[in-house]
């Protein structure tokens, strides 16, 4: 047998055995051997048969055999045949969408939204759940107040189209009186309150170019201010349910723990991940060393983006060894993506 990635170049018995086997290693976390498959994998074959496709399979890379062990298990490029071609996922019920919709209810703030999402995703598969914070630009601002704290430094108070307030704390080149303050306020206030932060420095530089005078001089203020106050933030990511991982089968190994709760800590190298992952449609699946990164190599990531507004807004998943019910995890995300998408909606946000 070839060694395939393309799953059309197994047969249909070997398909057949390759799902079986896959399921109840999941299920149990054993090596499959070929009695077990010949009592359960529905397929009117003898054992010596199931042996031979097995090897097959195994030269085929899609399963491993363990040290001292009769049975065999999925490899990485198995769990990927498996989850692009032979997996059966299983619906949500209604009680589980139920508690999504309740738990990330419209107009409860982003931040709120997020560390809900997490925890859901955390408590509804028993793994990592991690959510993409949105970039704060794509967010449009309701009103924006500077407040003087000292001759160089400025309190900026941001609400969002999101229920968000911020506060930021921004040092200027030169003081500015709290009369200057108002009116650069004002003007933001009445012109560009609505817009996506990410616009409003365009539309400023475009409106400077055009001004004269006064004008000129309340625009290069309005200017200097909002490039400090409307500054995107720092990317960063919500996780939940860090400690599900420990004792999970796969991922005993004290070192390989030490390296991927570094690497929880960091967030570097799953911000990475996620951002591999805003444009897809749908769901993706990293599994094992696929992540490309030493750290998450035991593990696998399940994602999906969730957008409001015709927009994505950032990304979502659960993180687990790759011995995970994909069935199950992959309708989990994918559901609540789809609800913390509805929830930050702005058609959906309370006036």
């Amino acid at each position: 047998m070839a060694r395939p990635r393309d799953p059309e170049l197994l047969d249909p018995r070997a398909r057949q055995l390759l799902r079986s086997l896959i399921g109840r290693y999941i299920r149990d976390g054993e090596p499959v051997g070929s009695q077990t498959l010949a009592r359960h994998a529905g397929l009117d074959v003898s054992p010596a048969t199931i042996r031979n496709i097995l090897a097959d399979l195994e030269g085929a890379g899609l399963l491993a055999a363990p040290h001292a062990s009769a049975g065999r298990v999925p490899t990485a490029q198995g769990y990927r045949v498996f989850v692009d071609s032979l997996l059966q996922l299983k619906p949500l019920g209604e009680g589980e969408l139920s508690r999504l919709r309740q738990e990330l209810p419209a107009g409860a703030g982003t931040q709120a939204l997020l560390g809900n999402a997490s925890e859901l995703l955390s408590a509804m598969t028993h793994f990592v759940g991690v959510v993409g914070v949105p970039r704060r630009e794509q967010f449009a601002f309701r009103r924006i107040e500077f407040l003087p704290l000292d001759p160089r430094r400025v309190l900026c108070v941001l609400m969002l189209a999101d229920n968000e307030v911020e506060n930021r704390v921004i040092a200027m080149r030169r003081p500015y009186d709290p009369a200057e303050l108002e009116r650069v306020s004002n003007y933001l206030n009445a012109h560009f309150a609505g817009i996506p932060l990410q616009q409003v420095r365009a539309a400023l530089l475009q409106e400077l170019s055009r001004a004269r005078d006064e004008m000129q001089a309340l625009l290069a203020r309005s200017l200097e201010l909002a490039d400090e106050a409307l500054a995107p933030a720092a990317e960063d990511l919500v996780l939940a349910g860090q400690t599900r991982l420990m004792g999970a089968q796969g991922l005993s190994d004290v070192e390989r723990l030490r390296e991927l709760f570094e690497a929880f800590a960091r967030k570097r190298e799953i911000l990475q991940l996620l951002d591999r992952t805003v444009q897809a449609e749908g769901i993706r699946i990293f599994i094992g060393e696929e992540t490309g990164m030493a750290p998450l190599e035991g593990v696998s990531l399940v994602t999906a983006p969730y957008s409001a507004g015709g927009r994505v807004l950032g990304v979502l998943g659960v993180i687990g060894p790759t011995r995970m019910a994909y069935d199950r995890v992959i309708p989990v995300v994918q559901a609540a993506a789809d609800a913390l998408g509805a929830a930050l909606n702005p058609d959906s946000q309370p006036s």
